[in-house]
């Protein structure tokens, strides 16, 4: 039986968490299903937590094999990670390669540079559903269709979310990110009005050479000034934020009711009618999120997420948007990667201290094969 590897994620109950890259067989491909030799796989922010949970990676040591990582699991989070105690899980949300073989009903793929979305995306072979790939055009390489679902699906998931609920226009923070960037041009495609909010003079110039017409850059003194001239310019009501903790999300809301209230004379106890919403769907500050009510009586904070998001507008709708990102992926939907490494390398400690620094402008792409 041919044999291939795959990188697993465990938390010990003892409280320790092991990283590991295992010999596993390559399975046949069932009816409706496809075997995916993979080649390429993005490393996204969403891809940390089931790597290395609540571990304490400054005390990760290395396998003398180089096959394994091990870290100890911060106490205070050991009883919340009951679920996954003694559980070797596959990793990677997402990823792209040649589809070898098929099952029955799915032999039409056979030979397809195909992007898959499952969760086990960080080894040599994927055997999925077919209906979880998202088969490319001819002459799109697994490199350019590594990231198919996570950044582009979120991004245009914001955009129909907009719609959904009634609103005109978005902003959005640490905005020049990769999916950031994505955001902008699709915007700029749909003509719909965007705030990008960054925290770095050169990320607002990144955005505006990229045509972003409202960038508001939180390290300046005027931000607070620069907020609300882009929300009053806009009329943006609703928020994504990557952030998560922090003031940003209350900032937003208290400058969307400053300028829906600018006009209210008298007593003005609960604030404008107009509803306000913010989404948190990251966590780039993991201190908790602080709120200031500054901002009415008509708003909302809540959490997105993208499988909850394709769950609620069905599959229809989400094939849709799908065949929008294969037919753009190398214009509106393209990733550019600036490191590339093995699985091997995806257990170095210095190589993670790399791939989870969270730096505007670097995305990291394993490559399998290597």
């Amino acid at each position: 039986m041919t044999k291939a590897l795959q990188l697993f994620s465990e938390i010990k109950q003892s409280g320790a968490l092991e990283v590991s890259l295992r010999e596993v067989a390559v399975p046949e491909p069932a009816a409706g299903q496809v075997l995916v030799r993979m080649q390429a796989a993005p490393i996204n922010p969403s891809d940390m937590w089931p790597l290395f949970g609540p571990a304490e990676m400054r005390e990760a040591k290395l396998s003398d094999d180089g096959m394994a990582l091990r870290a100890p699991v911060l106490q205070s989070w050991l009883g919340a990670m009951k679920s996954r105690w003694d559980q070797a899980l596959p990793v990677g949300n997402e990823g792209a390669g040649v589809v070898e073989k098929a099952g029955k009903g799915a032999e039409h793929l056979v030979g397809k540079t195909v992007a898959v979305m499952g969760g086990s995306c960080y080894a040599q072979y994927c055997c999925v559903p077919m209906h979880s790939c998202l088969p490319h055009q001819e002459g799109i390489t697994p490199r350019e269709a590594a990231s198919s679902f996570v950044n582009p699906l979120t991004a245009l998931g914001m955009v129909e979310t907009m719609r959904m609920e009634g609103h005109t226009a978005l902003v959005h923070t640490a905005a020049a990110s990769n999916l950031g960037q994505m955001l902008n041009r699709i915007c700029i495609e749909d003509k719909v009005p965007l705030v990008n909010v960054v925290r770095k003079p050169e990320q607002a110039e990144l955005l505006k050479a990229q045509g972003a017409q409202y960038v508001v850059d939180s390290s300046q003194a005027s931000y607070r000034k620069d907020l609300y001239a882009a929300i009053a310019a806009t009329g943006a009501t609703l928020a994504f934020d990557a952030t998560g903790g922090g003031e940003l999300a209350s900032d937003i809301l208290a400058t969307m009711e400053a300028y829906l209230s600018r006009d209210i004379k008298g007593l003005n106890t609960y604030g404008s009618d107009t509803y306000k919403q913010v989404y948190l769907y990251g966590a780039l500050d993991v201190s908790p999120t602080i709120l200031r009510r500054a901002y009415g009586m008509s708003w909302g904070v809540g959490g997105w997420l993208l499988p909850r998001f394709i769950a609620k507008v069905g599959m229809e709708r989400a094939v849709q948007l799908q065949q929008r990102v294969a037919k753009n992926i190398k214009t509106t939907f393209a990733s550019q990667f600036t490191e590339e490494i093995t699985l091997k390398d995806m257990l170095k400690p210095e190589v993670i201290k790399r791939y989870t620094e969270k730096k505007t402008g670097t995305k990291f792409l394993v490559n399998p094969t290597l």
